[in-house]
Formats: structure tokens, C-alpha cells, sequence
């Protein structure tokens, strides 16, 4: 790899950084809105993580298949990722599978020109992310007609040149191809191409399968064939090999090749095929699961205990009084307190030496309550929870789209903030994206912490507050029977609909969820946001080549499948958690989206089983592949309505959408968005609810919009 110039960070574009980063999603508070490098895989250097040659010296520490830490059939080490090279059986016989992940030292790639990371960050995984796309590198492969979003059936035709297979049942999986246009390094201007090839899976890939990957008939910029690696093509063409990881694998890629021989797939001509197998359920989601019904057990019925610790009055005209409460909440953590890039003294989950969660004390945490005027009507108020936006607060649509829920639509509104994914956390954030990667251990904590949070609110709500009602200096600012306990509704808008996802999988308590503008996973999500910029900048600025971004993105999404839909999604309404009821939710997406793409709400329908709402009139702005149309009223099941704005459509690369304005949380102040889910909170039916197609075409929320 030719080297590229990469500059330390500065504080002041960390603290420019950090400002963007906070603002960038629903973070108004007042308003409510929101280089050619020859053929691959010659061998050639590891990249980031040391020498990918052929022969040399055999690593005993190294992963046992490879005999050294990077895979040799691809030119820049982690190639091809994930890869089943890198799982072994588990020595401590604890996980699910027996298997953990076992990178090597210097398989992963170098942050701030420090050590490769840490391999023993993803030693307690059994296996890698069903929401990464696996990908690999073809320096100089020319885009030319493969899989999009919106032509996924190609990507199952017989012919295909991208093929991805559940290796048990041969059966062909969904996707698109994205080469990586995140970067401007595609190997025409006399630097290396650093474009990583991936395969999108169309649908979420199952727990605990094994996948395989098989790739033919890519061309390069001069309109030739690339030709396989040298270790590729000895295990393809059973050809005699020095090179040590050839030998090792003849038996696991006559498996791989037997299966693609059953689904109908030739090995002659593949460019590369390879097997990874991706984390079992109980792996990914047993922690939250566990810490949720700890911390339910703890409270009980009635909830946290609380005291009030502010009540403004009148502070706009839909809200009576916005109170703060200060619950006291079970902690399972090391401790609460905000990130300090000083102190080495990191919050990580409680653990015993049972291996079990325990309770460390408790943590005192603010819910904001949002009073409206139409408390003082004869209905009792419902209760409803929003989620915030990207690292954002709970003081989001605080004097918008949030009190005129609560009022015109008598809601008593409550929000916490999402913590470990709150403003209070983009200094985490950016340092474990820039330098530390071991900080996302306690990343990922918090955020375990932060879902369960959420949840003990809730059950505060309908339990301790519904019986006691909310008193302050002796006056009763609402009374128990002005509250409906047992109408009971979450919604959220962006990270709030991403989190969401989450929170609408594990709730006990909330069975019905509006989800706003939503999608997963985040390495999905990020390349084509317009917020991508700052974070790009502080993972370029860490790691040495564009390649070795989209490998720690795949490595984040292994931890964070912890606690994002990634892990939790298909549970949703399928196969539910242990001790959790099924759930519905109300997908509300804007097509032109700048912030979070159309097409991963697209995914999350089709892996909650969600049925697109037909309009009054019989239509839908667009076709959805995989998702069934359907007329309402629906009283079964979840749905998506596209929102349409009159834009361009969305870019089929992995770029973010620019075109006019950002449609981005405009939704959820349109009329009809408050109707349909106020109606489907109440009464379980999901009713078209706009005049036609929903759609807003004017340059504001009240000119153009149906």
C-alpha cells in the first residue's frame, strides 16, 4: 500500500467534532426538529497487520488454519471479513457454540499508528455479526451492473456474479453489492484503490449459521478477469502449494466447495469463496436479557422509587407542567459516571465470579414528564415514551412534535436519555473511534445500562406514579385518575427509531411502537448518512487506509449487535426473547432520507415481518422488495409507510442522499403521522390515514403535506 498522509487530532476539531455529532439528529430541543493495486490477492503485505505472504515461518499463536495472522488469499490483512479462519473452539467450553472468535495479534487493523487491536476484545464472541455484509478486497474491480437495493432479484438469479449461501440448506440469500464509495481512492489517480467489495444482505441473516461466500466474473479497469490469488487458486484447483494455510484448508474448501457444487454454483471460474458463521442468539442477547429481568425483579411492580426535583409551569402552550423526576435505578456497572478521558477507571458491566451480572449499588437517573393541558379534559392520559435522536437528550420535541402528541392527542409524555447513547457520551464515542478501541467495552455497557434505564421508566410510570399521581410542595400536578396505566406506547424518531427497535424487542411492558425513520445496522447506516463526514474524518484520522475503516466498522458491529437491532431485531415479533411478549410496530419512513436510509427501514420491515400500508386510494410511492402490500385497516401484525417527498431517488451506492430538504424527522409533525399512530397505540389498528400516498412536496410542514 502506497502510504497516506494522516493527521493526529486536534481538540479543537474533536470539540468541532463533537458539536456536529450532537446537533446532527433531532437535537433541537425548542423546535422538535430534527490505488490501483494489481489483481487481488497476490500476497503482497498485510496492511494494517503485519506480512500476508506465502511460506515463511508458521506462528504457533496464530490462528491454527493460517499458520499467521493474515488470511494469505487476500492482498491487505482481515481479508476476507468475517472468515471462519478466525473461529476456533471455545477452551473454556463456555460459549453456546464452542466456538469463540480468535484473531491473531496483528490480523486487526492499527488505530492512531498504535498496536493492531486487540483480538481478546471479540475473544468472548462465538461467532461474527449477522448484520455485517461479508466483504473482501478486488483492487481495481470496475462497477459495472452488479445487485442493488433496488434490484436485489438479480442477486438471486442463477448467473449471479456475488453468491451468498446458508451452507446447510444451500438456500441463495438476498443482497446487494456495494463498492465502497466512502472514499475517493479508487486506484485512478496514482494512490492504491482502497474500495472494499461488500455483499448487503437483503434480509437478516440467522444466529448461529454458517454462511458461504462465492465471487466470480469481476473485471478491472482494463475490462480483464481478475485472476485469483495464487493460495485461492490452489485450493480451487487442488494445484500443490507451499504456502502452509493451503494445506491446512483442503478439507474445509472441499466442504465449501461441495455445498456451492449443491446450491447450483461451479467452482471453476470463482475469483474467491470463503465461510464465516455468525453468533449464536443467547450469545449476542443473553446480558440485556439478563440485566433487564434483574433490574424488573429489583423494582418490582411499582417501579424505581423517585423523588421530583423541578417543575416548570406553562412552559409553552400544549404542556401544564414539565416536571423532572429523579428515579433511583439499580446499577450493573463498575460504576455511573460520565466518561473522563483521564481517569482510567472505565464503566464495564458488573460481573461476579459466577460469571454472573451483579447489582452494584444504584444510580440516580432524570425522566422529564410532560403534563399537557388536556390533563384537565375527562379522559385519562395514556402513556407514552419517546426515544431521542442521535446522541441527543431527553429534552427532544420538548416544545414540538412531543407536546403537541402529549396534547392534542392526551398523552402524558415521558423521556429519559438514552444512556451510553446520549450527548453526554460523544467524548466516548469519538475516542474510542479515534484511539481507543478498547473503550468500546464500555460503550456497548452503557448502553446495555441505557435500554434497561428505559425500560424501569416505564414500569415507574405505570406502576409507582399511575397509583401515587405527582405531587410537588403540596400541590397535585396530576392525580391517579387522570392516567390510563394500561394504555401504554413508545415511540421514536432516528436513533430514537433505531434504539427503538431494541426497546420494542425487550420490552415486558410496551407492545406497540412507532418507529421513526429506522433502519439497521450501523454499519450500514453510517456510510450513507449525511452525518458520516465526522465520524469518517476521526476513523481515517486513526486508521491508515480506507480499507481498514470498513474492517473496524465490521469489528464494531460484533460488539454492538449487543445492543442494537442487529442483535434483536427478528425477535421483535418472531421466535420472541425468553419471558418477553410478541410486539407490533408502525415503521414511518421518508423516502430521500439524509440521515438514515430508506433501504435499511426497508430491511428492518422485512425482518420484523412488517406489511407495506396500502393508501386510501389502493397505492404505495414505490415497490419494496420483499415486503408484501396490504390495505388497511390491519389489526395483525406490523407495517411500513414510505413517506414521499418529491426527491431524487436515494444514491445506490453507499453515499448519502443530498437532494433538496432533508425530509429527515419532518414526518412525525405531519397530521396524518400523528393519527395513524395514536390510533394504533389505542386500538391496535393501523388505518391509512393519509389522502393518497403520504406525501409532503411544499418546503415546510404545513404547505404541500397530506
Amino acid at each position: 500500500m502506497i502510504p497516506r498522509l494522516r493527521r493526529l487530532l486536534t481538540p479543537l476539531v474533536l470539540s468541532l467534532f463533537a458539536a456536529s455529532a450532537f446537533f446532527a439528529c433531532g437535537g433541537d430541543e425548542d423546535s422538535g426538529t430534527q490505488g490501483s493495486g494489481g489483481s487481488a490477492g497476490t500476497g503482497g503485505t498485510g496492511g494494517a497487520g503485519g506480512t500476508a505472504g506465502t511460506g515463511g515461518v508458521v506462528d504457533p499463536e496464530a490462528p491454527p488454519l493460517l499458520g499467521q495472522d493474515c488470511d494469505p488469499m487476500v492482498s491487505h490483512c482481515g481479508f476476507p471479513f468475517p472468515s471462519n479462519v478466525y473461529l476456533k473452539d471455545d477452551p473454556d467450553g463456555k460459549t453456546p457454540s464452542g466456538k469463540v472468535v480468535a484473531f491473531g495479534k496483528t490480523t486487526l487493523p492499527r488505530f492512531a499508528f498504535g498496536p493492531s487491536i486487540h483480538p481478546q476484545l471479540f475473544a468472548h464472541l462465538d461467532g461474527f455479526s449477522p448484520g455485517q455484509g461479508p466483504m473482501t478486497y478486488f483492487p481495481g474491480v470496475v462497477d459495472d451492473g452488479f445487485p442493488t437495493a433496488e434490484s436485489i432479484d438479480d442477486s438471486l438469479k442463477a448467473d449471479s456474479r456475488t453468491i451468498l449461501i446458508e451452507a446447510d440448506t444451500g438456500r441463495r440469500i438476498p443482497h446487494w453489492v456495494d463498492i465502497d464509495y466512502s472514499t475517493n481512492l479508487d486506484g485512478t489517480d496514482g494512490l492504491d484503490d482502497e474500495r472494499v467489495f461488500m455483499l448487503r444482505p437483503a434480509e437478516h441473516l440467522k444466529h448461529g449459521t454458517r454462511y458461504i461466500v462465492a465471487i466470480r466474473g469481476l473485471k478491472n479497469y482494463d475490462g480483464q478477469v481478475i485472476e485469483p490469488s495464487e493460495v485461492f487458486k490452489a485450493l480451487r484447483d487442488g494445484t500443490d502449494s507451499s504456502e502452509y494455510s493451503v494445506n491446512q484448508r483442503r478439507d474445509l474448501y472441499a466442504d465449501i466447495f461441495s455445498k456451492l457444487d449443491a446450491a447450483g454454483v461451479a467452482k471453476d471460474d470463482l475469483q474467491i469463496a470463503w465461510d464465516y458463521t455468525t453468533a449464536t442468539r443467547e450469545n449476542t442477547t443473553h446480558r440485556l436479557v439478563e440485566m433487564r429481568d434483574l433490574a424488573l425483579a429489583a423494582v418490582g411492580d411499582d417501579g424505581p422509587t423517585y423523588t421530583v426535583k423541578s417543575v416548570e409551569p406553562d412552559p409553552n402552550p400544549h404542556i401544564k407542567y414539565r416536571v423532572t423526576l429523579t428515579m433511583q435505578l439499580p446499577l450493573y456497572l463498575t460504576n455511573a459516571k460520565l466518561y473522563n478521558a483521564d481517569d482510567p477507571d472505565q464503566a464495564v458491566l458488573n460481573v461476579g465470579a459466577d460469571g454472573k451480572l451483579a447489582q452494584n449499588g444504584t444510580m440516580d437517573f432524570d425522566v422529564l414528564v410532560h403534563i399537557p393541558n388536556s390533563v384537565d379534559g375527562t379522559e385519562p392520559l395514556g402513556l407514552l415514551q419517546n426515544g431521542h435522536g442521535l446522541f441527543g437528550s431527553k429534552h427532544e420535541g420538548q416544545n414540538g412534535y412531543l407536546a403537541t402528541m402529549a396534547d392534542d392527542y392526551k398523552w402524558l409524555a415521558f423521556s429519559v436519555d438514552l444512556y451510553g447513547f446520549s450527548g453526554d457520551d460523544v467524548p466516548l464515542a469519538i475516542n474510542a473511534l479515534g484511539g481507543d478501541p478498547d473503550l468500546f467495552t464500555s460503550f456497548i455497557a452503557r448502553q446495555t445500562q441505557g435500554h434497561v434505564n428505559q425500560l424501569l421508566a416505564m414500569r415507574m410510570m405505570m406502576g409507582r406514579v399511575a397509583k401515587e399521581g405527582i405531587t410537588y410542595n403540596g400541590e397535585t400536578l396530576i392525580a391517579p385518575s387522570q392516567i390510563d396505566p394500561s394504555l401504554r406506547a413508545y415511540r421514536g424518531d432516528s436513533q430514537g427509531g433505531i434504539m427503538g427497535t431494541v426497546y420494542m424487542t425487550i420490552s415486558t411492558d410496551v407492545t406497540r411502537g412507532l418507529l421513526g425513520e429506522p433502519g439497521f445496522p450501523y454499519n450500514l447506516l453510517l456510510n450513507r448518512s449525511q452525518d458520516w463526514p465526522g465520524y469518517g474524518f476521526v476513523l481515517n484520522a486513526a486508521t491508515e487506509t480506507a480499507l481498514d475503516v470498513q474492517v473496524t466498522l465490521g469489528l464494531i458491529q460484533m460488539l454492538w449487535d449487543h445492543t442494537e437491532p442487529s442483535g434483536y431485531a427478528y425477535y421483535l415479533a418472531n421466535d420472541p426473547l425468553p419471558n418477553t411478549p410478541p410486539h407490533r410496530v408502525l415503521i414511518h419512513s421518508a423516502i430521500g432520507d439524509h440521515q438514515v436510509s430508506s433501504y435499511a427501514a426497508q430491511l428492518l420491515a422485512r425482518t420484523v415481518g412488517a406489511k407495506e400500508l396500502l393508501s386510501n386510494d389502493g397505492k404505495v410511492p414505490r415497490p419494496v422488495w420483499g415486503v408484501e402490500t396490504a390495505a388497511g385497516p390491519l389489526t395483525e401484525g406490523s407495517a411500513l409507510v414510505e413517506f414521499d417527498f418529491n426527491l431524487k431517488p436515494e444514491p445506490l451506492r453507499n453515499l448519502p442522499a443530498t437532494d433538496g430538504e432533508d425530509p429527515h424527522d419532518r414526518v412525525r409533525v405531519l397530521t396524518p403521522a400523528y393519527e395513524m399512530q395514536d390510533e394504533f397505540f389505542r386500538t391496535g389498528t393501523i388505518r391509512a390515514t393519509c389522502d393518497g400516498i403520504c406525501n409532503c412536496d411544499g418546503p415546510n410542514e404545513e404547505e404541500g403535506c397530506n
